[in-house]
């Protein structure tokens, strides 16, 4: 029987659920499931617990395996569930002899009255301190590759629990991205994306502390033949002077950053603890497309942060336009228990939801005008799977024709639907 691994939230974990996959292959695992677990939201958890019931009810006898950032922060909570045959830490899910272990376990299945307890295999992420290099295998259905160079976060954000699921950041030395983006290129990816908790935090615990953008720098000039480079989401305040001339200076460099602004009014973003103002995150935008005209920014928000009265929410709605953005990833506020935030006085769940709404609207339309605006307009677009592709501004286009994936093409698009450009 296939093993199954379904993953929740950010695109590390999916990185990570992919590294498991063949992690548990390469053991023998074979009918089991794993749950690759999210703990940015409540919902991400309900989820998450949710799927441990649909996979074990849709087929009995299979073992399912609890993982992720919420089975590191919640442990016993999932060792609970009945459904569940074990639970494993974020650190110990990429060790290959986790799952080499489970493989050669005479039984995965919890003995009836069993102690929980007896399920966990979860350690303490704080204890990390070195971050090993992530097997990013590349499958051939596969247009990019995604390279993991740091992991955990050494801030403190009121709302977010994501450092107790991840631990203390730690960074990938510069020479082992670069094998890894090599072989990734080699092995045919025409794109490299570098992938972390906190990104711009990265190298401060290497010798010699390199900078995110030294390590653009070096990846560029190690691997010419690489056709294009992108970064995931980053903090706009630790963007460093390298990176900056990067971003202006090299073409194969995308011009697309995805922001973690989180809110536009100072008092809240004070309140939720995070190291800029509104000011700030306007004039980084300003700045980078005076560096880059074709430049495409998204960005993280979140909608009903406790204390958020109305005229705090509009400086957070008309951010969107006053940093130009154009992706906009919408949070309804989730209280997280045991974060400052969760005792901090809470807006009632309606307003939350109809605050969310109404950012999503308003992210809606700056889509749509970010699409007219590229309209008419050559696009260098490499194409994925099911006929659609992205520019290197990260707009999606999509295809009236067959296309296969992986190609580079140069496109003009005439019309769009309101999410994607349209294109023969």
């Amino acid at each position: 029987m296939a093993l199954e691994v379904v993953t929740f939230g950010c695109r590390l974990n999916i990185v990570e659920g992919e590294a498991i996959q063949r992690q548990a292959q390469a053991a023998g695992l074979t009918d089991i499931a794993v749950v690759n677990s999210c703990a940015v939201t409540s919902e991400a958890t309900r989820q998450a617990r949710q799927a441990i019931r649909r996979l074990r009810r849709d087929r009995p006898g299979r073992p399912v395996i609890v993982t992720g950032c919420a089975a590191q922060i919640e442990p016993a909570r999932f060792a609970q569930m009945p459904e569940t045959a074990r639970v494993i830490g974020n650190a110990e899910k990429m060790q290959a002899a986790t799952w080499t272990a489970l493989a050669r376990s005479n039984s995965l299945a919890a003995a009836p009255g069993a102690d929980p307890a007896d399920k966990i295999a979860v350690g303490d992420i704080m204890a990390q301190t070195m971050l090993g290099g992530l097997d990013s295998g590349r499958s051939a259905r596969q247009t990019r590759g995604f390279v993991q160079v740091q992991n955990g976060c050494d801030h403190r954000c009121t709302f977010c629990v994501i450092p107790f699921g991840r631990g203390n950041s730690r960074s990938l030395p510069v020479e082992a991205v670069v094998t890894q983006c090599r072989t990734l290129t080699e092995a045919g990816a025409r794109e490299v994306v570098l992938t972390g908790v906190d990104l711009t935090s990265y190298g401060r615990d290497l010798d010699g502390a390199p900078t995110l953008g030294l390590l653009v720098r070096a990846i560029l000039h190690g691997i010419p033949e690489l056709p294009r480079l992108r970064l995931s989401s980053i903090d706009a305040v630790e963007v460093d002077d390298a990176l900056r001339e990067a971003i202006a200076t090299q073409p194969r460099l995308m011009p697309h950053l995805h922001l973690s602004l989180q809110a536009g009014d100072d008092l809240i973003l004070k309140r939720m603890k995070r190291r800029h103002g509104r000011d700030d995150a306007i004039r980084f935008c300003a700045q980078m497309r005076s560096l880059r005209p074709d430049i495409a920014f998204g960005a993280d928000l979140i909608a009903g942060f406790p204390t958020e009265e109305e005229t705090m929410f509009a400086r957070s709605l008309d951010l969107i336009g006053a940093c130009g953005l154009s992706y906009v990833h919408v949070f309804p506020y989730s209280a997280r228990p045991g974060t400052p935030a969760a005792r901090m006085p809470q807006l009632p769940g309606e307003i939350v939801s109809e605050r969310a709404a109404r950012l999503r609207e308003a992210a809606a339309a700056a889509h749509v005008a970010h699409l007219s605006g590229r309209l008419g307009r050559p696009l260098n677009v490499l194409t994925e799977r099911g006929n659609t592709g992205r520019a290197e501004d990260f707009t999606l286009v999509r295809f009236s024709r067959e296309v296969a994936a992986g190609e580079l093409l140069t496109v003009t698009a005439a019309a769009d639907d309101g999410r994607a450009l349209l294109t023969a």
